[in-house]
């Protein structure tokens, strides 16, 4: 009973976290929440007595893809940023 309640958790966990990353606008925290939902899966894959495979999936899924994505994301302007240059840029014209 506490096996099914844990699976379920974790699943709620991840759909929670799955509608999080595709609502957020801000792409580092939709990156963050992809992360969280690979950890939550490599937790399920555990779970169901699949070590091999949870250790890939934390391995590429958690690290690799994650940190792949951040660095992009920081090697890019943000939108965030464009916008707030042109409301200064707007500010300072009138």
């Amino acid at each position: 009973m506490i096996y099914f309640i844990l699976i379920s958790v974790l699943l709620l966990l991840m759909i929670a976290a799955s509608v999080y990353s595709i609502i957020q606008k801000d792409l580092l925290y939709a990156v963050m929440a992809t992360g969280i939902i690979s950890l939550i899966l490599s937790i399920l894959y555990y779970l169901l007595q699949a070590p091999d495979v949870a250790l890939t999936e934390a391995a590429i899924g958690v690290a690799l893809t994650t940190i792949i994505f951040v660095i992009t994301i920081r090697n890019t302007v943000r939108m965030e940023d464009e916008s707030d240059k042109k409301e200064k840029f707007k500010s300072a014209v009138k």
